[in-house]
């Protein structure tokens, strides 16, 4: 009896599906798993994959730059991502609507496709969202790394991805883990240490900027939180800060057992961590392009670490595969992609882009399941953040750009990375902590009331600028004004000479000098000294009267020829917005705790020098570092 009933309802429940899929057809509503957020991801990404064409999985592994990017290039082409260059933005001093707007619109184009993917748009933004009017601007990783303390790295990537979702974009080219073991690299400030355990600590960023992975999860699988948190980039894979002589994008040469040890240590944690995706190098390892090298990332990143995220390339990184960029551009595409990269930068000539990589599939010169691999993992990274639910931004978190929290945070990371190499000529009490009320203090020098030189390069434009009227912070002679009792006189004279210092009865002056902004190849430096006056004003000043010399750089610089006329040394490095996190520490609020993370040499005859090394004689070791206590009542 039972038998025959079930004969009886199986005809009818076929009969009611299909009833169901006439009417979801009559009206255009296929049910798409892939839409579906109840599903699995693997089954979306299934899903997704067999209903797209070539030109739409192609369109998937092309970022282009927004400033060639539109909805409709976007719509036309299936492109899977946009980012912003360094210093390319929506408008000058843009606001936090004109970025969510720019960024929508171009996100209305990938959804207006047949498939409705999204784009996923991408900013640099390596010490705070450092691209954009307003943003609070962090020390870099040369002064962080001073910290030693993850935990505030990690709440500094927690407030940098607020900023960064405050203007719509989900997707972050940070953290850089480079391991610079030569501070004549240009990029030496965009890495943490020359100490690979410190890198490795550091690393805990990326759970700022994605959240942390839950218990259990799998290891190398991304993973980003939710809407108040980026899909963060871990770079530049691999080697980048060994290259020779430190000169940018040259070559590494180390074996593979180095390469491990200190290179490599950075990403071992960041692809535990959940990592979404991870930028290749310019550079070369033993003569080989980090571009080209499918043993190192097809091989060892894809299937020893098991990373499922997926690997982008650099700003036109295929390109420069030839000695002479891009001429050679259809073997440069083939190797590239070949070799493992997902994504590709492009940035501008993306329809030469995909003709050629189109062209190379159709040729059976690329297979298809190299296609394959590459549009499952950036689908992967695409639905895990959330992008297919919510792809539209709004203004809800305009609010975090730039909030008091995170300047006071910012502020915190500045006198936590300060380190103290001098306080006192021998012989004599330390000059440090200054005494607030004082009848007349001097502050001088070129970096004394210059956020642009204090915050360095990638700050608003890609080789950061010099002056107050592109960033909003404090300056450390602003800094300096609102410390000091108000009875004392503050004058403030970039260049003195020593005639008017020495008559002027300064109870004692604050110098502050260093580097000009610079990013990349154009901070490449064989001499590492500090460019005039700079050195004349220390010469002039502290001759004169008892002087503080505050250094402002991307790295240990050509200091040892001026350190006897010092009565105090910090080295500050490159602190970014908030200058008052200096005045906590040289007035006492605060003590003095940092301890370099780099070695400062004394000669630039001695480079490459690193602990450990047996030439090992520096002005100042690893792990220097000054102490002093705060002042009760000062």
């Amino acid at each position: 009896m039972a038998g025959e009933i079930l004969r009886r309802r199986v005809p009818f429940v076929a009969l009611l599906l299909l009833l169901c899929f006439w009417a979801a057809s009559a009206n255009g509503s296929e049910y798409m798993k892939y839409k579906d957020p109840k599903q699995p991801v693997n089954v979306r990404i299934k899903d997704l994959m067999k209903r797209m064409t070539l030109a739409e999985k192609i369109g998937q592994m092309t970022q282009i730059e927004r400033s060639v990017a539109s909805a409709d290039v976007l719509k036309s082409y299936f492109i899977g991502s946009v980012l912003s260059g360094g210093g390319s933005v929506p408008a000058t001093n843009a606001s936090v609507e004109n970025w969510v707007n720019m960024v929508n619109e171009f996100q209305r184009g990938a959804l207006s496709t047949r498939l409705g993917i999204p784009m996923i748009y991408g900013i640099d933004a390596v010490h705070g969202h450092n691209n954009v009017y307003k943003a609070t601007v962090f020390p870099h990783n040369v002064g962080l790394g001073v910290t030693r303390d993850p935990q505030l790295v990690k709440k500094i990537g927690a407030a940098t991805a607020l900023e960064v979702r405050a203007t719509g974009i989900p997707y972050v080219f940070a953290p850089c883990i480079a391991v610079c073991r030569d501070p004549r690299w240009g990029r030496c400030y965009e890495s943490y240490s020359e100490d690979p355990a410190i890198v490795k600590a550091m690393t805990e960023i990326i759970s700022g900027l994605q959240g942390d992975i839950p218990p259990g999860s799998r290891k190398g699988v991304p993973f980003v939180a939710g809407k108040q948190n980026v899909a963060s980039c871990a770079k530049h894979y691999v080697g980048d800060g060994g290259t020779t002589k430190g000169i940018n994008e040259n070559n590494t040469v180390i074996d593979f057992h180095g390469l491990l040890s200190i290179h490599m240590q950075g990403y071992f944690s960041a692809v535990i961590k959940g990592v979404s995706t991870i930028m290749i190098s310019f550079s070369s390892w033993n003569g080989v392009k980090m571009h080209a090298n499918r043993d190192l990332i097809t091989g060892f990143l894809k299937h020893n670490l098991r990373f499922r995220g997926f690997v982008i390339s650099d700003w036109q990184g295929i390109d420069r595969m030839t000695p002479i960029p891009g001429s050679n551009y259809t073997y440069s595409v083939e190797t590239g992609v070949l070799a493992g990269i997902d994504m590709i930068m492009v940035p501008y000539n993306y329809t030469d882009f995909i003709g050629n990589l189109t062209m190379l599939v159709n040729k059976n010169f690329i297979p298809m399941s190299r296609i394959d691999d590459a549009v499952k993992r950036i689908l992967r990274v695409k639905f895990t953040m959330g992008l297919f639910e919510n792809p539209i931004a709004d203004l809800s978190l305009s609010h975090q750009l730039g909030s008091q929290e995170h300047r006071d945070l910012a502020r915190e990371a500045v006198r936590k990375s300060l380190v103290l190499l001098k306080n006192g000529k021998p012989g004599y009490e330390p000059v440090l902590p200054l005494p607030k009320k004082a009848a007349k203090i001097l502050v001088a020098g070129t970096h004394a009331h210059n956020l642009g030189y204090q915050c360095g390069g990638w700050t608003i434009t890609w080789q950061g600028t010099s002056g107050n009227n592109n960033s909003v912070g404090t300056t450390i002679l602003d800094a300096v004004r609102k410390t000091v009792d108000p009875s004392t006189e503050v004058v403030y004279y970039e260049e003195p000479d020593a005639g008017y210092v020495e008559s002027s009865k300064f109870s004692y002056a604050i110098v502050v000098v260093g580097e000009h902004s610079y990013a990349e190849s154009y901070g490449d430096s064989m001499n590492m000294s500090i460019p005039e006056p700079g050195p004349s004003i220390i010469k002039n000043v502290c001759g004169s009267v008892k002087c503080i010399v505050v250094i402002i750089s991307g790295r240990p610089v050509v200091i040892e020829p001026y350190v006897a006329q010092m009565d105090a040394l910090v080295a500050a490095w490159l602190p970014g917005t908030e200058g008052l996190g200096i005045t906590d520490v040289l007035f006492g609020d605060y003590g003095f705790t940092g301890k370099l993370a780099r070695t400062w040499f004394k000669t630039v005859d001695q480079l490459p020098m690193n602990v450990g090394d047996p030439h090992y004689d520096p002005l100042y070791p690893f792990g220097f570092g000054l102490t002093t206590d705060p002042v009760k009542e000062n």
